[in-house]
């Protein structure tokens, strides 16, 4: 029963949309029906339109995210255990922190040229400092007890780092992980509205200047629930590793 509730608040929106776009009170270059959207989608899946769009977005967010997610932890941890570290790179990387990315587009243009490259970036600046500022504050909330046990114990500085920092700091860094993906996504999908020739943005962006709202809506609701379904395999594959690292702690 509980599986089912999931699919209450969904099930509702599509009932009022179905009731609404029958009614004709919206006209359907507004509002298209689910109908419509359905046939949309069918048609852009057969074509082979619809994948080509995904795999470009897709492609350009997982490269992005990858690279934000190596740096960011990286940093994260860096900057955590040297204070001075920190300190060198604070003012920096709070400008570009607060810098909302789509605002660069102009300017990564100009210096990467329009290829994938700016897309990336886009991707990048926006997933790196969720990824980053968890990794920070999680690396700055491990237990000092445990590096004073590991120390004791006499575990070397590696030692340390795998058996005591990095299983403390893992739930902060999966959190920010998965704040990054989204931010990549979406983020990814803004830029491709602006500068691009392929992908899920770009689809929606091209489709509204036709006045082809159905295919909007089939771009809308694709962005949707693939991010929804990526989530849910990203949460999954975090929950598996967690639990992996458990039984090995405890064998």
């Amino acid at each position: 029963m509980k599986k089912f509730a999931y699919a209450a608040v969904p099930a509702l929106v599509l009932a009022i949309w179905w009731a609404t776009a029958r009614s004709g009170t919206i006209s359907p270059l507004l509002l298209p029906s689910p109908g419509a959207v359905l046939h949309s989608f069918v048609e852009l899946a057969k074509s082979g339109e619809l994948e080509g769009n995904i795999l470009s977005s897709a492609s350009r967010s997982l490269t992005g995210f990858a690279l934000s997610s190596v740096l960011g932890i990286a940093l994260g941890f860096v900057n955590a255990r040297i204070e001075t570290a920190r300190r060198l790179g604070y003012f920096l990387l709070e400008a570009v922190r607060v810098t909302p990315p789509l605002s660069l587009i102009p300017l990564l243009i100009l210096w990467l040229g329009i290829d994938e490259a700016p897309k990336v970036a886009i991707v990048f600046l926006s997933s790196f400092f969720p990824i980053y500022m968890n990794a920070l504050s999680a690396v700055r909330g491990v237990d000092p007890k445990l590096e004073e046990a590991g120390r004791v114990l006499g575990f070397s500085s590696l030692e340390r780092f795998r058996y005591l920092t990095f299983p403390s700091a893992l739930p902060g860094l999966l959190t920010g992980l998965r704040l990054g993906f989204g931010y990549s996504w979406r983020a990814l999908v803004g830029a491709e509205l602006i500068a691009a020739s392929s992908g899920l943005g770009f689809m929606i962006s091209e489709s509204a200047e036709f006045a082809k709202t159905d295919v909007v809506f089939v771009g809308i609701l694709t962005i949707a629930v693939l991010g929804v379904l990526a989530d849910w395999v990203l949460s999954a594959l975090f929950r598996l590793s967690t639990r992996r690292r458990m039984k090995g702690r405890r064998a």
